[in-house]
């Protein structure tokens, strides 16, 4: 479990210090006082990744340089310290030259109300979801993932150069099919490991009134390499690559409709959590078989009495659970560890 946090400069906190209990941590207090930043903290520690933003940068506090977090997680002193030119990770006290031992140490998995928008919003949100299961659950994701994107940002910036040259444009169709086929592959294999827990979660929140589906829909063929050929005139016309993993997206179906179209609200958001619901259950099948830490940030009060209920019978008892909230009448509701009240951007233990 995660037993502390300290950060410096990051986003509304110059400095504070956090301690943490093993199951069920509330932390409540009004808007903007930074309970969300906390949960973010979390997971930029044991993932080097925000839950919140695609980069880094918009963490640091507002006129500083660089951020830096610390923590213990499972006996173990992880800290990151962030500048725009230097990231630093260390493990126990020693600088990490390579990250697979680091980030094989804490799982995270973050439910929040913005994640409706893997329902309603466009496919880069549910490409992000893959993204972020499967950095977690199989060492040959980071490196695919990162050599198909470089690949893909020169080749796309020869497109929209004035003169863009074929042949400098296929030099870089190797590593794009080279990776971006890795990346369709382990792509394709977490979807159909999320789709049967996705849907057995759904039908728990949902009472069973309906069924949810989940599918792959890849942003190329197996035949990759032919399909650039077959859409080059089209990219070289559009000035973009238009065919490869960049475009992998999840078909989200309710009794067969398309989600985003037919879904009530009630609907969607069961979706989104059900599909959160499954990283964590997928996390847990595998690897070490541990549960993952969960962040969930002030989704109770957006959830009917019947689905927050399903939603907390649906978690796993043994994960460590750090909860955000505004409102509280529901609070008898659950077992909280460790009760956490912040007043004026201050922690205070209840």
């Amino acid at each position: 479990m995660l037993t502390s946090l300290r950060f410096h400069n990051f986003r509304c906190f110059e400095g504070l210090s956090v301690d943490f209990g093993p199951g069920l941590n509330l932390f409540f207090g009004g808007n903007g006082e930074g309970k969300t930043t906390i949960l973010e903290g979390a997971c930029v520690l044991l993932r080097l990744q925000s839950q919140r933003s695609a980069s880094l940068a918009p963490v640091i506090q507002i006129g500083k340089k660089s951020f830096g977090i610390r923590g213990r997680f499972e006996e173990h002193e992880l800290e990151f310290r962030y500048r725009a030119l230097r990231r630093e990770v260390r493990f126990d006290g020693a600088e990490q030259r390579t990250l697979g031992e680091y980030l094989r140490l804490g799982r995270v998995v973050s439910l929040a109300n913005v994640d409706i928008e893997l329902v309603r919003g466009g496919s880069d949100a549910r490409r992000r979801y893959l993204d972020f299961l499967g950095l977690q659950i199989d060492n040959a994701y980071r490196p695919a993932l990162r050599a198909y994107e470089r690949a893909l940002r020169a080749r796309n910036a020869l497109l929209k150069s004035p003169t863009a040259r074929p042949r400098e444009v296929a030099a870089y169709d190797v590593p794009l099919i080279q990776h971006g086929q890795v990346l369709l592959r382990l792509r394709a294999e977490l979807a159909e490991m999320l789709a049967p827990f996705a849907a057995q979660a759904y039908q728990r929140i949902s009472a069973a009134r309906e069924n949810f589906a989940l599918r792959f829909v890849p942003g190329a063929s197996v035949d990759f390499e032919g399909d650039l050929e077959r859409t080059h005139r089209q990219s070289i016309r559009l000035r973009q690559t238009i065919v490869g993993p960049h475009r992998d997206d999840l078909e989200l179906l309710v009794d067969d409709f398309p989600a985003a179209q037919f879904a009530s609200e009630g609907q969607q958001r069961s979706i989104a959590l059900a599909m959160k619901i499954a990283q964590a259950e997928a996390l847990k099948k595998s690897g070490d078989k541990k549960a993952p830490l969960l962040l969930i940030d002030d989704i109770f009060g957006e959830l009917d009495p019947e689905r927050r209920n399903a939603l907390l019978d649906s978690l796993a008892p043994n994960s460590q659970k750090l909860v955000t909230a505004t409102a509280m009448p529901w609070r008898d509701e659950i077992i909280a560890d460790a009760v956490y009240e912040m007043r004026d951007r201050r922690l205070q233990r209840r």
